[in-house]
């Protein structure tokens, strides 16, 4: 293989895997102000839904503030019926979390976790706070206890 056929396969193949990063980016994160009813953070399942020329896709996950929250919650969803509540918390320093699409990762010292709340990289060291979640047919309950 010459140099110049060597440049070409390497520069599809990085933008083969940067291109999606950067299209997920532009769907832009949800932000969503939920509602508290007692021990529980309210979060309409239609949420999740984006319409297009009426066809329904659904987000991969939304935050949820609320200003009783110290810090918002991360919910992920994996499933039609499964979903992951994580509170967006750095466990290494307290840090708030930022989200990138399916890791949360601290601006101060770079930890990074998964979906579902795991330590992916450091310095972390303990996974994310997780909530109970309890899916009704047009409502999710996000237990805070």
């Amino acid at each position: 293989m010459n140099r110049k056929d060597f440049i070409i396969k390497c520069g599809v193949s990085c933008l083969g895997m940067v291109v999606p990063v950067i299209l997920q980016g532009c769907a832009g994160t949800k932000y969503l102000d939920a509602s508290i009813e007692g021990n529980n953070l309210l979060i309409p399942l239609a949420s999740f839904e984006i319409i297009k020329g009426g066809d329904i896709r659904y987000r991969r996950y939304l935050v949820a503030e609320n200003a009783a929250l110290q810090f918002p919650i991360c919910v992920y969803r994996l499933s039609q019926n499964k979903y992951q509540a994580l509170w967006m918390k750095c466990t290494h320093q307290g840090t708030e979390l930022q989200v990138f699409g399916d890791r949360l990762q601290c601006p101060a010292h770079g930890s990074e976790f998964t979906n579902t709340g795991a330590v992916q990289n450091g310095p972390a060291a303990d996974p994310l706070r997780n909530f109970p979640v309890t899916v009704s047919e047009t409502m999710l309950k996000v237990s805070l206890q």
